[in-house]
């Protein structure tokens, strides 16, 4: 009975040190997290992250309207991945406030990414809310603390001059494109 044991023991321990620990998608968005960037990541570690990829920092009131400082990231080879803003403009310490996500690699584990149709959220996600701008209806998913734009230009007609009319997700074509989607951590 003890060599049973003993035996079971050693498999066991055979077993757990073989399994290779999981790496991290580089492109998972799930809560808090979206691939190797979390919600306590700090602007000075972008570099380190980012270390074989480029990084543009786009400073407040620099040759564009900007209000904020974005930081964009880049593949080596040109491809802009994300849009990032931090939380303090001007503080190397500060963390991430925004993220807009570029690239449509970046996915949750249920597929929604950038690229997606409106069905994507729709059958994934509780809808917190969906607001009726000018150009756009914005649908929030607080489950992801994201926030998707869907253009008025995939609405029924009566709500693309009028931001007045409540917009229900059954008035959303499940084919509309994603337009923007964004990841907000502002309420850490």
């Amino acid at each position: 009975m003890s060599k049973q044991i003993y035996y079971l023991l050693l498999l066991a321990l055979i077993i757990i040190s073989c399994q290779k620990e999981k790496k991290q998608d580089p492109f998972e968005i799930s809560s808090n997290r979206i691939g190797h960037l979390t919600n306590t990541t700090r602007v000075q570690q972008l570099d380190s992250i980012y270390a074989n990829d480029s990084i543009v920092k786009k400073v407040a009131g620099s040759e564009t309207l900007n209000t904020t400082s974005e930081i964009e990231i880049y593949e080596k080879g040109g491809k802009k991945l994300l849009i990032i803003e931090p939380k303090e403009d001007t503080d190397l310490s500060s963390t991430i406030e925004n993220i807009q996500i570029i690239d449509p690699r970046y996915k949750t584990i249920s597929g929604l990414s950038s690229s997606g149709v409106f069905k994507d959220i729709k059958d994934h996600y509780t809808i917190s809310k969906i607001n009726n701008t000018l150009s756009a209806a914005v649908v929030f998913v607080d489950s992801i603390q994201a926030y998707l734009t869907i253009d008025k230009k995939e609405l029924p007609s009566e709500y693309k001059l009028n931001t007045d009319i409540t917009i229900n997700a059954s008035q959303i074509p499940d084919s509309a494109k994603i337009k923007h989607f964004f990841i907000s951590w502002d309420k850490n």
